[in-house]
């Protein structure tokens, strides 16, 4: 059975930081690409940044360059995302993803339960 398991949200101060976790089982990680996505409050959902499968090659939205980074530990099945200069339009439910290929496309197999961000002071 494939899960995805989030961890690491919470609130954080405008230019704070996060480092967001996503633990995987049920399947190769080794041999997928991964994302992140997110979904505000009463907005749809939004492609964040994705890795390819053996970490080569990261994509990232345009609203995250530069301050946002993925990555990836193959060894112990684990996706993070490291969010520095947190903006209050970062809040958000963030979710992982995997995707169907080695590559990233944004096209979604299957995504976690999400973990919460709120960036307020």
């Amino acid at each position: 059975q494939v899960q995805l398991v989030e961890s690491g949200g919470g609130l954080a101060q405008p230019g704070g930081s996060l480092r967001l976790s996503c633990a995987a089982s049920g399947f190769t990680f080794s041999s997928y690409a991964m994302s992140w996505a997110r979904q505000a409050p009463g907005k749809g959902l939004e492609w964040v940044s994705g890795i390819y499968k053996d970490g080569s090659d990261a994509v990232y939205a345009d609203s995250v360059k530069g301050r946002f980074t993925i990555s990836r530990d193959n060894a112990k099945n684990t996706l993070y995302l490291q969010m520095n200069s947190l903006k209050p339009e970062d809040t958000a439910l963030y979710f992982c993803a995997k995707e169907y290929g080695v590559v990233v496309t944004r096209d979604f197999e299957i995504w976690g339960q999400g973990t919460l961000v709120t960036v307020s002071s």
